[in-house]
Parts: C-alpha cells; structure tokens; sequence
C-alpha cells in the first residue's frame, strides 16, 4: 500500500508532516485505545508506513527521531486514563468553511443511564425463574452420571431477579445528543478536534468518555487542495498574456487582484506565496498556485478582425524584435 495514502498525507510531505500524521493516526489506533478488532493491525500499518518513509525522508530540522516520535505516541496511547467509551464520528465541511473557521450543530447517539432504574438495571419487586440447567431441580448428572449440585444456580434451582423492564437490565437507553462546536480556523482533512466529556457517560467509577470529531473536506469544484497549498487552473486571453495587464484571481477569502507580466502566450503556472490554505499554529499558509491557459480570440466580427491587422501591421514593422522566428525564416530563404 501506498505510505503516504496510510498516513493520509501528499506524496512529498515534509518529515514534520510525516511525524504530525503518525502522531496523530497512533493515538487514534493504537491498540491500549482503540478497541476496534482492526485497530491492531492498521496501527501496524501505519507503523510500517512511518517506518518506510522516514528511512526515505531526512529528520526535520527540530532533530526529532524517528525514534522519539513513537516512543511519545505510544507512550501518550499507553497512559490513557480509565474512562468510559469515546465515541468518533466524522465531521463533514466545504473548504472554504475549514479555512475560515466555522460552528456547527451535530445530531450523534449516546447512552444514558435508564431514568426508571437509575442505571443500575434492577427495578421494581424481586421475581423468580427457575434455572434452564437443571429444570429447577437443583441437581444435574456429573460425567459419571452421578447427581451433584447445580453449578449455576447453586443448587437452589431458580434465581432471584429486579430486571428493569425499560432497559432489559442493561442500565442504559440510548438519545440523541444536539451539540453545537466551534471549529478553529484552518484545519486540515484528517485533523481531530476532541470534546472532553462528550462521549458515552460516566459513573461513579469511570469519567465520561469524550467525543473525537474527525474532519473530512467536501471536495471543492473549483480548488484543489495539496497539504495547505491551493491549486485551480485558469483561461486567459493570449492577448492579455501578450500585453501584460491586471487579472482577477479567485481565492477562499475572495477575488484577489493580481499585475501579470508581459510574455508569451503559453501555459504556465502562476504562485502566489502564502495566499493559499490558512496556515494553523507552527504552520505556515499555503501558495496559492494557477496554471493559466491561453485562449485565442475566435468568431471576430469585422471591425475586431481589422484592429488586429492593425496590430499586426504594427508589429511586422519591427520584425526581428516582435517575431524573430518570422525574421530568421525569411532571411534563411532570401525573402527579405
């Protein structure tokens, strides 16, 4: 499998991304906190992806080993503290509200103690039911066929049982939670944001667990977005790219106006430093990156069609300097 897909990072990602994605991911999955049956086996996945592509990659520039990125991710799943389940959804969002920062209101299911019992799955007056092991006799046939107490009652023969008939003696009932969050500006696809205490409820033994909210992108039909660089291609008029003159860009914050040069009318890619994807604690915004395409005028009327000979009666005036090749032929072929 593809190392980078595991770690859900773009090929060529930094070593610092690389050790922030496996932080991340090995808290999520290792096993002393995830109880996932798959959880074993993707965290050797992610493992061996971190492995692979830090053999691959130089250490970053803070020093960190591969080394001291496991052994503190590790340790951090490790140490959890005892409490009652977490539960981890997934948060979808457009891009432009990732970037900004947005709030939103979830819907998720979670356990609650049962209000007829308190919890404790017992309710009501005791009842008796006999024992299906021995038929309420109190004995059973050992291997040898002699007669010996019932194991599982004892050898009374029946139980004593409260069971709450709300919740089946369980102690729980599930409802639907309504919370609304805040989510910080410029976080990433694959980011979590953790509510402390919003997980499956308490007791008086264990804490509440808490909620972990994993991000996930709506793809975007305009943008693409590389680690935090943006990019989206671009029609232009050949003429303007000829001319050099002021375009309009879009960007997650708006229109942006940008001077372009004076050059050839040929594709070309266009990067405006730290005017991508918001940048987000120790890391930086992102390039905004354009690939222009030139588009030639078609369906000229008339008058359009005779200022353009204009212009290019004007340019042919100084052949060598506008159309050197045109220049270079004619001379080769003693047309001049």
């Amino acid at each position: 499998m593809d190392s980078y897909a595991i770690l859900g990072i773009p090929q060529g990602a930094s070593p610092a991304d690389i050790k922030r994605a496996y932080r991340r991911l090995a808290m999520r999955w290792h096993p002393d906190r995830n109880t996932d049956p798959g959880a074993t086996e993707r965290f050797k996945a992610i493992r061996g992806a971190y492995d692979y592509l830090m053999v691959v990659e130089p250490a970053d520039e803070a020093g960190d080993t591969e080394s001291e990125a496991e052994t503190e991710a590790e340790s951090e799943a490790a140490e959890e503290v005892a409490k009652a389940a977490d539960i981890r959804l997934n948060l979808e969002i457009g891009l432009e509200e990732a970037a900004a920062g947005c709030s939103k209101t979830i819907v998720y299911t979670r356990g609650k103690a049962c209000p007829t019992c308190d919890g404790s799955g017992e309710y009501g007056m005791s009842r008796t039911r006999f024992c299906q092991a021995c038929h309420g006799s109190g004995r059973v046939h050992d291997a040898r066929r002699v007669l010996v107490p019932c194991p599982d009652c004892a050898g009374r023969g029946f139980f004593s049982e409260r069971i709450c008939p709300d919740c089946s003696g369980s102690g729980r009932e599930t409802a639907n939670v309504s919370l609304e969050i805040r989510v910080p500006p410029g976080m990433l696809a694959g980011d979590e944001l953790r509510l402390a205490g919003q997980g499956e409820p308490g007791n008086d033994e264990l804490p509440a667990g808490d909620l972990y909210l994993t991000i996930v992108i709506r793809s975007h039909p305009l943008f693409e977005l590389r680690g935090r660089d943006l990019y989206f291609s671009m029609p232009v008029s050949a003429l303007q790219m000829l001319a050099g003159g002021e375009i309009e860009l879009p960007t997650l914050g708006g229109v942006l106006s940008h001077r372009l040069a004076a050059g050839r009318p040929e594709r070309s890619e266009l990067r405006l430093v730290g005017k991508g994807y918001p940048g987000r604690g120790k890391n930086p915004p992102g390039d905004l990156v354009v690939e222009l395409q030139p588009v030639f005028p078609q369906q000229l009327k008339a008058a359009q069609r005779k200022l353009l000979l204009q212009v290019d009666g004007a340019l042919m005036g100084n052949l060598a300097e506008c159309f050197p090749e045109i220049a270079a032929w004619r001379q080769a072929n003693d047309l001049d």
